[in-house]
């Protein structure tokens, strides 16, 4: 993992290079609309790529922050065999910041990322190609785990996880980027939600709930 406490995440130096450099370039040869372009580039790279840091909550043992900023667009209880509690779906757009951040002090157990399309999330076929990462952070001490999915609608840039399996990783520590997609939060039946349909979150800083015992899995 690397730490990045820089204004701009190292995921959008290279963009914001290239449109600088384009815009010396085109000032230079006096080509007005192009130079104009290639700053509304930067100023947009800059804002799509903004890193601000982020308050560290002190909530209670067992807590669970947002992993993103995001709407809550849905929250379903699940009662089947292979999930048993809730699922949480939030949705990010380009106006939101960009970093994942880890929910809770616990252990990368598993990840595995499958690359893709990039279709809105109006398509039906976004959901089964369309890019994701799926995670599963979990607790060795009190056997509480969740599984994250971040799965891509239409951006330019790709899912980016800069955490490997077995990583031992702190409540709201920065582990990837991604712009312009849906996060699905799967939580187990021993989970109390703190957050409603339309909640707005802010990664690291807004409470989802807690894991409300042991997990008995």
């Amino acid at each position: 993992m690397k730490t990045n406490l820089l204004p701009i995440a190292r995921e959008g130096w290279n963009y914001l290079i290239g449109s600088i450099v384009l815009l010396l370039v085109f000032g230079f040869f006096n080509f007005e609309f192009l130079q104009f372009l290639a700053f509304a580039a930067t100023l947009f790279f800059i804002f799509v790529f903004r890193n601000p840091e982020r308050q560290s909550m002190l909530y209670q043992e067992n807590s669970i922050v947002s992993p993103v900023d995001g709407t809550v667009i849905s929250i379903e209880e699940l009662h089947d065999e292979e999930n048993s509690g809730y699922k949480v779906e939030i949705e990010g757009s380009y106006l939101n910041v960009s970093l994942l951040r880890v929910p809770f002090t616990s252990t990368l157990e598993n990840i595995e990322i499958r690359r893709g399309a990039r279709l809105s999330a109006l398509s039906p076929l976004s959901k089964s190609i369309n890019e994701n990462a799926e995670l599963i952070f979990s607790d060795t001490k009190s056997l509480n785990k969740i599984k994250i999915v971040h799965k891509l609608k239409q951006s330019f840039e790709t899912i980016d996880i800069s955490i490997i399996k077995a990583q031992n990783l702190l409540q709201g520590t920065r582990y990837g980027l991604m712009i312009d997609g849906v996060t699905t939060i799967y939580l187990p039946n021993n989970f109390r939600l703190n957050v409603g349909i339309g909640s707005e979150l802010v990664a690291s800083e807004t409470l989802i709930g807690y894991f409300t015992s042991e997990s008995k899995k």
